[in-house]
């Protein structure tokens, strides 16, 4: 079993060092988002990559709809494959659904997690009384419909939008692995995340964390990132990032490792 899942998702270990360092997807991407990242902690760490089984880089076949219709079998893939590698301590990065994943994992095992380090995190993207979080329920559900009538035009809209900087480079990537996944598969794991709600959970994390945002983010507003300050359980930190888009691993590479370093447990 063990075996098996590490095979799935591609479970790579690159780099040297005492300190373990999971580096975690988000949504469209897979673990070739992280390329430009790795050479500023691989002298120093050992890290953990792996694809989520919704990724292009995955075998469909793996992919259970009965299972993922929630986050919780995304974080028992992320258990499991630290429990595989024998990893009882470890830094986590998580990138948007990831930093939820990592979120959910730090509460069921505290003890595995040093600290989360959560970009472009949101514990729910749909408004609500009170809370922004940067879309209205309409405008989800024309997200839908546009991925089921054209995944291909969809694609080429909506990369540019969320990359949300100049960057050629940046968008031709993540249309790339946004094109890998399979269209089904894309639209299922999309209306999971955007009918998620984790804003009760947060108290409940006991783990330092620091919250990465960039300055301008189409799919996160601000807000977001000091609504997860004054109530995620653990000591948490805000990094605000000058640049934009979502997707700042592909955009500003230099300056997210950066501030990894910084929000790194010494």
């Amino acid at each position: 079993m063990a075996n098996t899942l590490l095979e799935a998702l591609n479970v790579r270990v690159v780099g040297s060092g005492d300190r373990i360092l999971v580096l975690a997807h988000g949504f469209g991407t897979d673990q070739s988002v992280w390329q430009r990242i790795l050479p500023f902690f691989t002298p120093n760490y050992r890290v953990i990559l792996y694809d989520l089984v919704c990724a292009g880089s995955v075998n469909p076949d793996y992919f259970d709809s009965t299972r993922y219709d929630t986050l919780d079998a995304f974080v028992d893939d992320l258990l499991n494959i630290l429990k595989a590698l024998g990893v009882h301590r470890c830094a986590y990065v998580g990138h948007s659904v990831s930093a939820m994943i990592g979120i959910l994992a730090s509460i069921r095992c505290p003890q595995l997690f040093s600290k989360l380090i959560l970009i472009g995190a949101s514990p729910r993207f749909l408004n609500d009384e009170n809370y922004h979080g940067g879309f209205e329920l309409g405008e989800i559900e024309e997200v839908f419909s546009a991925m089921e009538a054209n995944y291909e035009a969809w694609v080429n809209g909506f990369a540019p939008v969320l990359v949300g900087a100049d960057v050629p480079t940046a968008v031709r990537e993540f249309s790339r692995t946004l094109f890998n996944m399979r269209p089904d598969i894309s639209l299922f794991v999309s209306r999971t995340i955007f009918n998620s709600d984790l804003r009760g959970e947060l108290g409940k994390v006991r783990v330092p964390c620091c919250v990465i945002q960039t300055a301008k983010d189409v799919s996160v507003p601000a807000s977001v990132a000091e609504y997860l300050k004054t109530r995620l359980g653990g000591r948490t930190t805000v990094e605000i990032l000058r640049t934009e888009g979502h997707l700042p691993h592909l955009t500003a590479p230099v300056l997210l490792a950066q501030v990894l370093r910084r929000a790194l447990p010494r």
